[in-house]
């Protein structure tokens, strides 16, 4: 061959390897890119996009000038449901009060652990009709329903069913004891249960999300089978939960904060078969609060806290002289921070009194809270969005900032794997922040106030095209 020919043929067999080495990368990245992601439905972007919602817990306990205590009031029956009297009962005022706060969607309990029902019921009699209070004409669900909808607020339904002092059903089942008694029992409460479901999701119109409170069972574990009636008549909602169905998870605690990352994504489809909750109790729920960035599943966390929950208590009903509990503003602040701000939905419990009104001092913080949010989170310094790794804000003169905001367009899933926020401060880039999920919506704060020139996102590691819907400083 000669020593030229030698030479030609190492030249081409080094082109040549170079070639494939950049066809194999160029595969891997297409493989990369085009990876299926799962993604949320109209309804999941709904709640995700509402960052707060208000869940307003109300049942005959909150009469009866007691402390709650739930042990004792998921076993115990209320024994006279007259006691149900709020004489100065405005179903406006409630809602007022959630629009204050800058909630989107507001969430009634329909029943809770009494096994009472709020509404006009044909197939549980321990509801509205067997009242004096109306002359059994009342329906706090259609109130609640109708003023939703004159106020601007989505609203949704609580079905607590896991729990009935009234019939003694303790984790969604009659006492066992194998006989035909007990199972004719459970095959009532079960179809009960079902029929209160279609009477919730037809009557009412379009609801933002129907809840079953540590989920609804299923068939399969000895439920109500309630998911096809729920989507007979619900076609864009958010189903929270059964063995079949979750669209939605919980986020771990009752804290109103999540750790740090939360991603939108889960490895199961379901968070109630037995063989799903073994991984799921895990290491303190660990597995619900951090989601899985590489699970086939869109399931976003949600976070959840009382508004009375402060210095000692833990409180999701009203009850008489507990104003003292009510979280400071700052404390809600940084909830906010720690939830819409690591990809969740804060849910705040809010406990309306036996007057039938939202006490003043819980309205007041509501509203404060709702400032607050429009005044650090309202109207960016700055902001940009579109695709890419790089997204850079610059200014004409430098200027103060002490907060970041990232939102991914998660209509595509969740993309982001790795980013960095970096500052041009006094000529020199300056590392402001670093993290792995964005997902919905990020909050970056400072601890000091920095002066810059310039922010600009870096996205290091993704599955496919960052697609980012706003990067903002403030």
């Amino acid at each position: 061959m000669g020593i030229y020919g030698t030479l030609n043929y190492l030249t081409h067999m080094k082109k040549t390897v170079l070639f494939l080495n950049l066809l194999l990368i160029s595969l891997l990245v297409s493989a990369k890119e085009n990876k299926d992601l799962p993604l949320p439905t109209s309804a999941q972007l709904t709640w995700q996009d509402a960052e707060l919602a208000v869940l307003i817990s109300y049942d005959l306990h909150v009469f009866d000038g007691k402390k709650y205590s739930q042990p004792s009031n998921r076993i115990t029956p209320i024994p006279d449901m007259n006691i149900f009297n709020p004489v100065e009962y405005d179903m406006d005022q409630w809602i007022r009060s959630v629009k204050g706060m800058g909630a989107k969607i507001a969430v009634l309990t329909a029943t809770h652990e009494t096994g009472f029902a709020l509404y006009q019921s044909d197939v549980n009699p321990y509801c509205m009709k067997a009242l004096k209070w109306k002359d059994g004409k009342g329906d706090l669900v259609r109130d609640f329903v109708e003023s939703c909808r004159k106020y601007g607020i989505k609203p949704g339904i609580y079905l607590g069913i896991r729990w009935n002092s009234f019939l003694g059903v303790h984790d969604f089942m009659m006492p066992k004891d194998g006989s035909q008694f007990q199972k004719n029992r459970q095959a009532f409460y079960n179809s009960m249960c079902e029929g209160m479901t279609e009477e919730l999701v037809s009557r009412y119109g379009d609801l933002a999300i129907i809840w079953y409170d540590g989920g609804a069972h299923g068939p399969e574990l000895g439920g109500p089978d309630i998911l096809p009636i729920v989507e007979k008549y619900q076609k864009n909602i958010v189903f929270y939960s059964n063995s079949q169905r979750a669209d939605m998870r919980w986020g771990g605690t009752e804290s109103g904060t999540v750790p740090y990352p939360c991603w939108g994504t889960f490895p199961y489809s379901n968070l109630q078969s037995k063989k799903n909750q073994v991984e799921i109790f895990k290491n303190d729920f660990q597995l619900l609060k951090t989601g899985d960035p590489d699970g086939p599943y869109y399931i976003p966390a949600m976070s959840d806290t009382p508004l009375r929950g402060y210095n000692g208590r833990h409180e999701w009903f009203w009850e008489p002289g507990d104003e003292a509990h009510i979280f400071p503003l700052e404390r809600l602040m940084d909830m906010y921070e720690k939830s819409v701000g690591r990809n969740t939905t804060l849910i705040v419990g809010v406990t309306p009194d036996d007057r039938g009104l939202i006490p003043a001092p819980d309205s007041l913080r509501m509203a404060e809270f709702g400032s607050e949010i429009q005044k650090r989170f309202g109207t960016p310094l700055k902001y940009i969005a579109g695709k890419g790794r790089t997204h850079q804000i610059d200014f004409s003169v430098p200027s103060s900032i002490s907060h970041m905001v990232i939102q991914e367009d998660i209509r595509s899933g969740e993309r982001v794997r790795k980013y960095r926020i970096e500052g041009r401060v006094s000529g020199k880039w300056e590392l402001l922040a670093a993290g792995t999920c964005i997902g919905h919506k990020r909050i970056e704060m400072i601890k000091t106030l920095k002066k810059v020139t310039s922010v600009r996102l870096k996205i290091e590691d993704s599955v496919g095209t960052p697609l980012i819907k706003m990067f903002a400083v403030y």
